[in-house]
């Protein structure tokens, strides 16, 4: 069944438009890859999925509901999890307040998100922002889990951070996928990244311009969406 459905949306910053007519879609249980060049409007479609930066054009359904004109929280509320490029932990709050800030009921709850990454139990009563990148990383995906999504949205989740923990990111993603979770994920690393999705979706220049299964994105295809 489609979970998320997205219709030739377009966006942007005021009198600049970024998107120009994006279409993708996520099922229950699926692990969608949202692909593309930096600046080809990845983020920007993040955004206009969570109503952060409203669409002017096309369509966003999700579990067969509208969101246009839906706030922000509500958008969240009908069970988007979103972990944010650049992490956005709140700063003065400790790990354990940061988690159950969020909390909504279900399966994900502090004991549940601190068996995926027991690092942070270990921090619980550490401020966030004394916490390294990695850590914070962590946190940010542990927030978006307590409030119990139906899709889980990851903005390059492994972006900047040392190999040993970008590890233990990629393992916490591939659990998720293994209990079912759907997700929607922008990263670079393309070895990691193609053996956990399901389908791909590549943009350029604010369009879709080619959706498919991971082992149907060639060499020449990557060399033509994804090559420097």
């Amino acid at each position: 069944m489609t979970l998320l459905k997205v219709e030739g949306i377009e966006a942007g910053y005021g009198q600049s438009q970024a998107l120009f007519g994006v279409d993708l879609d996520v099922a229950e249980g699926e692990v969608v890859a949202l692909m593309g060049r930096n600046g080809m409007g990845k983020t920007t479609t993040i955004r206009a999925i969570c109503n952060l930066t409203p669409p002017f054009g096309g369509a966003v359904h999700f579990a067969g509901r509208s969101l246009k004109g839906m706030a922000p929280h509500r958008v969240a509320k009908l069970g988007i999890g979103l972990v944010p490029e650049g992490r956005r932990c709140f700063a003065a709050l400790t790990v354990e307040e940061n988690l159950i800030a969020t909390a909504r009921p279900g399966k994900w709850e502090f004991a549940t998100v601190t068996q995926l990454f027991p690092r942070l139990a270990e921090r619980r009563n550490q401020m966030a922002n004394t916490l390294s990148g990695g850590e914070q990383q962590m946190l940010a995906v542990g927030r978006a889990l307590m409030t119990n999504p139906k899709l889980l949205i990851l903005d390059e989740a492994t972006e900047g951070l040392a190999p040993v923990i970008r590890n233990d990111i990629w393992a916490s993603i591939r659990k998720l996928k293994a209990e079912g979770e759907a997700i929607l994920i922008v990263d670079k690393t393309l070895p990691e990244l193609l053996p956990l999705a399901d389908r791909c979706t590549v943009l350029e220049n604010g369009m879709t311009v080619w959706t498919g299964k991971p082992g149907e994105l060639t060499g020449d295809l990557q060399d033509r969406y994804l090559g420097v």
